[in-house]
């Protein structure tokens, strides 16, 4: 069974401060998320294998930006986003 049918999936976008690596300026940049929350009960069909697999299951957030431009109308540049690619929730 496929890892994709333990989660429900939806797109989120939270705000987030950064600082500008080229004009230092900081300010609040919307990054999207992809959330994949555990279902609560296992899908039909599961065998012993699949059950243990979704026993160890955790909702997690995956970033789906990974560049951002820059606010600062002089700069405008874009910046690539350094840190967590996957967060546990």
């Amino acid at each position: 069974m496929d890892e994709r049918n333990f989660y429900d999936e939806k797109e989120e976008t939270k705000q987030i401060p950064l600082n500008c690596p080229h004009c230092r300026q900081e300010n609040s940049y919307p990054v999207r998320w992809k959330t994949r929350t555990k279902k609560a009960q296992l899908p039909r069909g599961a065998n012993e294998n699949d059950r243990a697999h979704f026993d160890k299951a955790r909702s997690y957030m995956v970033r789906v930006d990974d560049m951002v431009a820059c606010r600062n109308i002089r700069c405008r540049k874009r910046f690539d986003l350094t840190g967590q690619t996957v967060v546990l929730i």
